[in-house]
Parts: structure tokens; sequence; C-alpha cells
């Protein structure tokens, strides 16, 4: 594959953004194939990109009609109908689909958002309801928690309601002062609204997996990167009063003395740390950023310098003693870029980029959702008697009133809904049910109409279009020049021979060539035996020596045929060239020296210059077959087009 990418490397270089213009006048046909102006400038601004000469429009235009005439043999002579060619091409055609259908552009947005907010942690206050089961009782949660945020917009005290109607067990401790978060520590939804609300304001309600949320933004600080430290932590025990709490305090007193007198840090805090999760490792902690440890624990550890052991300290987990290892800044964005997009792949943002591009979709495909559905499905359901399975099998399955439109032609049955319904629900009334089906309708457009738009990509999406039509003609090409040009020139030695003869002037060397056979062995004494069993093959032809030798001795030398002049190659230079002993470039044979060969000023034979003459002989080759796909196929420039392409491109 790699063949063919170099041979159309004028028309691969990447993507290009937008879509082209509804009016997209044809440029050119090729053996009655239409040829637009997207596609043809599509490409020409690739070959701009790479051109380190340029050549003129005029030019271009001369070798884009060679392509197209080569890939119009290919058609004819068959290859886009190969089992082998098709695979590749559905292949490259389900690679290529993916980014088509996610936002690339929110992608890169939520990235660049999150480095962002490494940079500062914002202290917050939180309240907390419980979620309701159903979406009305979580309307009547939100709606209650609007209420609290009034009260407190109206001067009633944060963190008494907090006391009052919160469900956050942390309240009892810190009456809803919930201290300072960083990037990536909460949910998504939670830490958009931490940093999205400004300093001294209350956020909106807003919901995650957990509960019903509110947050006051008190201060922020800058970011100042992670640490890298250990710990020996001696855990309370639930409910330890004082008397508990001092005998560990006198317990962790006397760890610390035996670090000061010299003790590994390390050793101690395997044998004695309570923290199981870190004990093992000598007491290390992931690196960690100031928000995401406790006071005083993430003070004490930032203040510490490195190398540096702090004296023991309580929190309210136990007695701790820190060791600093390192501390680090925040790290570039390319250098968070990979972390960054791993956490996003692995949160709620996974599928926004996705769910964007949906939504773009269906507004550009002219989604309309049935404003009638709701009152059709009311009047089936109180004539079929309310809800069940025959409801599904009798009435929806069967039904062609519309839910939905799209691209003003498709109109979606609620038939398509049936595979989604459950049969066995249950709804309290009548209108319940109706709004939760035709509420379901969205979900089914969304299945649906992305469904057309994958399929029908190449038609509703002209970047994608000539993205996969240069991929296409890019595979077809490189079998058909295959075919016609290179295999015959590889294989025509007779012909090969005769240009050699004909033009031998024309393969001269600007200065002389070692040629022969370079052997590599695995040990000293192997390359020895090797020149022994040479001196004895001596009178035999050369392919007959090279032939004993290796069914000799096996995978334990290897030779290689070499022809090449000063500077070339270091190891032929070492051995012909009197060069300096350089390491031999074959992995697990480290010795090598020449079995037989000579320093020639100019070629000898054709096998000495076979490279430059098979060159030669392809270029003959397409050129001559070339000229017959002129005369063979009919092409026609529309000169109006071209002369406005002019214009653009002076």
């Amino acid at each position: 594959m790699k063949l063919k990418l170099f041979v159309s490397a004028f028309i691969l270089a990447g993507f290009v953004g937008g879509l082209w213009a509804a009016n997209d006048p044809v440029l050119m046909t090729v053996n009655n194939k239409k040829v637009t102006l997207s596609e043809f400038e599509y490409l020409y601004k690739k070959n701009l990109e790479q051109q380190v000469n340029k050549e003129s429009l005029d030019e271009y235009v001369d070798r884009f009609i060679v392509y197209k005439l080569k890939v119009a043999e290919a058609e004819r002579l068959g290859y886009d109908t190969l089992p082998r060619i098709k695979s590749e091409l559905n292949g490259y055609k389900n690679d290529m689909l993916a980014p088509f259908l996610t936002d690339s552009e929110l992608q890169e947005r939520l990235v660049t958002e999150a480095y962002d907010r490494m940079k500062r942690e914002v202290n917050i206050s939180h309240l907390m309801l419980a979620r309701g089961k159903q979406k009305e009782e979580d309307d009547l949660q939100i709606a209650k928690m609007d209420s609290i945020r009034n009260c407190i917009l109206n001067g009633e005290d944060f963190n008494d309601l907090v006391m009052k109607y919160s469900i956050d067990r942390s309240k009892v401790n810190n009456r809803g002062e919930y201290g300072f978060i960083g990037s990536g520590m909460l949910p998504y939804a939670f830490e958009y609204a931490c940093y999205n609300t400004p300093v001294g304001e209350i956020s909106k309600p807003f919901s995650t997996d957990y509960g019903i949320h509110m947050v006051r933004v008190n201060s922020t600080r800058p970011s100042d990167g992670r640490v890298e430290a250990a710990h020996i932590l001696l855990l309370f025990p639930r409910g330890a009063n004082d008397s508990v709490k001092l005998v560990l305090k006198n317990r962790i007193d006397s760890i610390y003395n035996c670090i000061k007198a010299g003790e590994s840090f390390e050793d101690l805090a395997k044998r004695f740390s309570n923290d199981r999760a870190t004990a093992a490792n000598g007491g290390k902690l992931r690196p960690f950023a100031r928000s995401e440890m406790v006071v005083p624990f993430n003070d004490i550890a930032f203040a510490l310098k490195n190398g540096e052991v702090s004296e023991p300290f309580e929190t309210q987990f136990g007695y701790h003693i820190v060791k600093k290892y390192d501390h680090k800044p925040l790290p570039s964005f390319e250098e968070a870029r990979p972390s960054i997009e791993q956490k996003i792949k692995s949160d709620e943002r996974s599928v926004m980029p996705a769910k964007s591009r949906t939504e773009q979709v269906m507004k550009d495909l002219n989604y309309i959702h049935n404003p009638k559905l709701r009152d059709y499905l009311l009047k089936e359901l109180e004539k079929h008697g309310g809800y069940d399975s025959t409801f599904v099998t009798d009435v929806v399955a069967k039904s062609n009133f519309t839910m939905f439109s799209f691209d003003k032609t498709h109109n979606i049955p609620l038939s398509a809904m049936t595979r989604t319904l459950n049969p066995k629900a249950k709804y309290a009334n009548n209108e319940i049910c109706a709004s939760a089906i035709d509420g379901n309708v969205e979900n089914i457009a969304r299945y649906e109409i992305m469904k057309y738009y994958s399929d029908n990509l190449v038609d509703l999406n002209p970047e994608y279009r000539n993205l996969m039509n240069e991929y296409r003609d890019g595979t077809l090409l490189f079998e058909v020049m295959n075919n016609e040009v290179w295999k015959k020139a590889k294989s025509d030695d007779k012909v090969l021979q005769q240009l050699f003869d004909q033009n031998r002037s024309k393969y001269q060397w600007d200065a002389p060539h070692f040629k022969g056979i370079m052997v590599c062995a695995k040990t000293d004494s192997i390359l020895n035996e090797v020149k022994a069993s040479m001196r004895q093959l001596s009178s035999l032809p050369e392919d007959t020596i090279t032939t004993n030798l290796n069914k000799k001795f096996g995978h334990n030398i290897k030779m290689v045929r070499v022809i090449s002049k000063q500077g070339e190659n270091e190891m032929v230079d070492h051995i012909a060239f009197g060069g300096k002993l350089v390491e031999s470039s074959y992995k697990g044979y480290p010795v090598y020296d020449t079995l037989f060969g000579k320093i020639i000023k100019q070629p000898e034979e054709l096998s000495d210059v076979k490279g430059a003459v098979s060159s030669d002989y392809q270029d003959l080759l397409e050129q001559q077959w070339v000229d017959s796909l002129r005369k063979k196929y009919k092409v026609e420039v529309n000169k109006k087009v071209l002369n406005q392409l002019k214009k653009q491109y002076k």
C-alpha cells in the first residue's frame, strides 16, 4: 500500500474544511465520466501544498487528465469489480466514516476547555437534593431547588439551607463548604457549573447521576501543578476518642523519630502504614493536585522541599507523615493532551461530539417531529382501551401515521417504533402513555436519520465524496500501473538488456563501485569456517558456492549481494575502501566480511545498473501507454469553467 500512496502522492494530503457550494459545474469529462469543479479543486489545492517547484494550472490539468485516463482504463479492465479491491474500499469507507459522524470542532474545544480549567482551582459550597425515580419527579426536585435558590438570592443563608435540605452527608462536618476542586475531579456537569459560575454567585440547579445540585462559587486560585509524595498513615478507628488518638499520636511520633534517626521512610511505610493501597509501595501516592487532598495534607505536602519529610500531623482520617519527592508544574498543552483525551473518552463528554453532529445533521436534513402524533396516539389508546401488548402489535405495528419526516421526502411511520416499545410497560393513564411514546420519537429519529446519513454520505457530503473518490481512484491507479507498467518493466529482461547494450554511455558512474557478496555471521568462529569453506569451493561457480554455504551454515550466516560506491554503505566502505570499522547493520550478525568481490570503475553488465535501466524502461512503457489512452478515450474540458478557475488562482 505504501507504493500506491507514493504513486498517487499528488492527490493524497488530508482533509479540507467546509462543503462545496450547491452549484458545482462540470469541469471536464473523461470517457464520458464527469469530473466536477469541486473534485478537481479539492485535489488541486492538495497538490499546491505539496509542490516544491510550483507548476502552472495548465500543467496540472494535463497531469490530472492523464491520471483520469489511467483510472478509466482500470475501470475498463474491471479492477473496480475485483473482490479484493471492493473489500479494501469498503474497509476504507468504514474507517473514514467516523470523523464525519462527530463534531471535531467540539471535540477540540472540550480538550482546550479541560486544559484551561487545569490552570485554576475553584472553591465551592454545595447543596444536593435526591433525584426522582421518573422525569416528573425529577422536574419537581429541580423546581424545589430553584425555590431554595431564590431564598438564597433573597438573603437567606446558604449554609443554613444546606443543613435544612441537603442530602450530602458531609454537610454534618462542613455545612456545605466543599473546598477547592480541580479539573477532572467531578462529573462534567458538576465541573461545568463550578467553572462557569462567577465568584460570589450561585449556579442554577443542575443534574448528575448522583442527584440535583446547586453550588456557590466562593473563590478561585491558580493551580500550582502536582506533587509526587509518599505518606505513612495511622488510621483513626471509627468513633476514636481522645485516649485512642493519644496512643496513635505516640506511635506516629516514634515512627517519626526513627526517620530522623536515619531509618528508611519507605521501609517504615511498608511496616506500619494503615493505607494498604500505598504501603506495599513504600507509601508512594499517585501525583496529586492541591485540590485533590484534604486540609492540611495538601498544604503541608506542597510546602515541603523536595526530599523533605514532614512532622506528624492530623487530618480527619488519622495521623500522617509525608515525604515529598518532586513538584511538577502544569504540563504544556501537548504534554497534557493524551491524558485529557483519555479522560474525555471515559466520561459523559465522550458522547457530546457525536450528539452535536447528529443535531446538526437533523437540522440540515430538515427533521420535523409531527406535532399531531401525541393526539393521534391518545385517540388510538382510548379507542383500543389502553396500552398493552396488542396495542403494540395491532395498532403501532400497523400504523402508517407519520412520526417524523426529514429531507423533505422521507416520512417515517409510527410502525418504525414497534421494535423499541416494551409491550409489558405499565402507564398510569393514556395521557402519560401517549406523552411517553411521543417523547421517544426523537431517539428513533436520531437513529434513522444518522443511518440514512451514513448510507448516503457520498451524495450528501462533498468532502466525504471527494475523499472516497480520491482513495478509490488511487487504488485503481496502483493496480493498473502495476500490471501495465511496473511488472512488465521488471520482467522483460530481453528488452532491458537491449536498452543497456544500446545506451551504455548513459549508464556510467561518477565513481568506482564495489561489486560482490558480503557475508555476516553470528560469531567470529563461524565467519572463519565460512572463509575456510569458501577456499575449498573456490573453483565452483558463484551461485553454486552461495547455495552450498547457505545449506551448510543456515541461519548462522546472512549473505547479501552488494554493489555500492564509497559513502553509500559503511560496512562496504570498511571492507573495500579502507573506511573505519562499524557495527553490522544486521541484528544478530555482528561480524562481517566479503566472500568475493572487486572494485569496478564502470558497470560490467545489466545487473550492475538494473534499477536505473528498469526506471527508464518504465518511463518509456508509461509514455507509450498514455499515448494509446489519449487516442482511446475522449476528453472534453469546459473552457469557460477552466478560465474562471485560472482567474481564481492567478
